[in-house]
């Protein structure tokens, strides 16, 4: 018996042909085209869809017309999110269980420990490929950093990538010292960059270039767009930056409460929401020096001006959509890889050459007049990254709020769900499924190529996005996340946390999401049953992923508090 979701998929698939052809694009395509785009440490408020300031038209212009995913949950960092996407599975499966690097002892040389993508599952890209689709990349990989786990390996038959996980906007600089060089690959060799590179302006230069050099063969297009920005080092065009100029002069709880009223104004929160006050370790900004003050509303303006770019040239590709009769049979999903950064970069304990905390003030040019331009290096910080999470706890690195739940949306002229927002939970893993079943393929399927794979475990959103269903997962869902011991798990409302101090206890503690989603109240010693609920889900969780768990959180990044070191506050 067929399975009514593919049944419905395939419908789906025989109205948009119907739609395109109504529209008179010069496509064939019979099978929708999909565009993800991956936004690199953006926060939930950053969007002025989602609350903020940033002019960001066409993003807000595909969230509103589109389903606006309020309650979108990724990874605590950028390899674990991205592994998750491409698979539609548990980091914790697919070879990203830590980061590269970050392994503890007990989890080296474990399956699903690889630090790059396992070969126990097939890829979205490489399925889609099979299925007939032109697969395209440009920007981020993060994944993998040999010939066998190259974009090019994985499914992509066009694909322009930084192995590593960031790099400078301007040139080819890396951000740590054993990789000082940024390692880029076209089609899975190495490649040199082009004078006049800036990262957003030149992914989308190349995904416009292979979208359309096959424009005309009648085969849809898989396109992923891994934009680097706002990642660090924050750089930008000066005519972005010099839009937000004085813009954040009035400081960190200023704009918080200006972002967390037009979330109200939004529906995007309840009018009774406070924001989280932020960690104690962190000074506000009535507590910083006039200096500090200035330093830090300049690379507030600088981030800003990376994600009015990113946003502009995000528009250029859509443009172009539009322009040549393809939208129309688009699926296009956005989200970012995880919450804002927080952490500072010279944390980051980079290998055997040198840290960060001497190899970048000794390469980089940080002087006031340099930030923001080639051959800088600075970060948001962590009142930014504050900012970025209205009204949410901490930020990227963290299995609260702040680093897990991220903006998101899915833009598609044929759903039902148009010109709506969604407050059903969904997970990264959910895309994956969801695009699968949209191409009228099967994401339980367990054989590939005479070999048994792990099947996707997402959810698929196609009945929901297509008014079929009311929700997308069951009353007794639950959901759970894990990283550099670290953890969460959630059952509908209910959340259990813990975290390492000085962020936690070094125990678990209780939220009620509905009533406290700034996490700002225990409940632990409140509600027994529901931690016993919580505790069981959390260990069905480790046993179904294989996991390694441990206790002690023996890392720098994300644990060093160096942001305002070697500048006075007044506390």
């Amino acid at each position: 018996m067929i399975p009514i979701r593919l049944i419905l998929a395939m419908l789906l698939v025989f109205i948009s042909s119907a739609c395109a052809k109504h529209n008179d694009t010069d496509s064939t395509t019979t099978q929708p085209n999909i565009l993800l785009i991956v936004a690199d440490d953006l926060g939930y408020s950053d969007l002025g869809s989602f609350g903020g300031e940033i002019d960001t038209p066409n993003l807000d212009k595909l969230a509103t017309s589109g389903l606006q995913l309020t309650n979108f949950y990724a990874a605590p960092t950028c390899s674990p999110s991205r592994a998750m996407l491409l698979s539609g599975m548990d980091n914790h499966l697919v070879g990203l269980g830590t980061q590269k690097y970050y392994w503890s002892e007990e989890q080296k040389g474990r399956p699903g420990y690889e630090g790059f993508l396992n070969e126990r599952f097939v890829t979205l890209a490489t399925r889609l490929k099979d299925a007939g689709y032109r697969t395209y990349m440009a920007g981020k990989w993060h994944l993998g950093y040999d010939e066998t786990t190259y974009p090019s390996a994985r499914g992509f038959e066009e694909s322009f990538a930084l192995l590593e996980g960031g790099a400078s906007h301007f040139d080819q600089r890396g951000v740590i010292p054993n990789a000082s060089k940024a390692n880029y690959r076209k089609n899975g060799k190495a490649v040199a960059l082009p004078k006049d590179f800036f990262s957003s302006a030149f992914y989308t230069d190349r995904l416009i270039e292979n979208i359309e050099s096959n424009r005309k063969d009648g085969q849809p297009f898989f396109a992923y767009a891994a934009y680097t920005a706002p990642h660090w080092p924050l750089q930008a065009p000066e005519e972005n930056i010099a839009k937000y100029k004085g813009k954040y002069d009035a400081g960190y709880e200023a704009i918080i409460a200006a972002r967390l009223q037009r979330m109200k104004e939004l529906d995007l929160i309840a009018n009774v929401v406070e924001a989280n006050p932020g960690a104690e370790v962190y000074p506000t900004w009535d507590e910083l020096t006039a200096t500090q003050k200035k330093h830090e509303a300049r690379l507030m303006e600088i981030y800003a001006g990376m994600v009015d770019a990113l946003d502009l040239h995000i528009g250029r590709l859509i443009n172009y959509l539009e322009e040549t009769g393809q939208l129309e049979n688009t699926i296009i999903v956005f989200m970012s890889d995880n919450g804002a950064e927080g952490a500072n970069p010279l944390d980051i304990e980079a290998g055997k050459n040198e840290p960060n905390a001497t190899w970048i003030p000794n390469n980089f040019d940080n002087s006031d007049d340099n930030l923001g331009k080639a051959g800088s290096f600075v970060s948001t910080g962590p009142g930014w990254a504050r900012v970025s999470s209205t009204p949410s706890r901490l930020y990227k690195g963290f299995t609260t709020e702040g680093g897990i739940k991220v903006p998101a949306f899915i833009y598609y002229p044929q759903m039902a769900r148009s010109k709506q927002k969604s407050s059903e939970f969904v997970s990264v893993m959910d895309v994956a499924p969801t695009l699968m079943e949209l191409a009228g393929l099967d994401p339980k399927s367990t054989r590939y190529q005479e070999r048994t794979v792990l099947p996707m475990t997402g959810t698929s959103l196609l009945g929901y996005l297509q008014e079929q269903q009311t929700s997308v997962h069951g009353e007794n869902f639950s959901a759970a996340w894990e990283l550099f011991g670290r953890r969460a798990v959630r059952l509908g409302d209910w959340k259990m946390v813990w975290l390492n101090e000085p962020w936690g206890n070094g125990r678990w503690q209780l939220y009620n999401l509905a009533q406290d989603p700034a996490e700002k109240n225990d409940l632990y010693h409140l509600y027994p049953k529901i931690v016993h609920k919580l505790k069981q889900a959390w260990h069905d969780y480790v046993k179904r992923n294989d996991m390694v768990v441990v206790d002690k959180v023996d890392i720098l990044y994300s644990n060093g508090t160096s942001h305002y070191k070697g500048a006075q506050v007044s506390k």
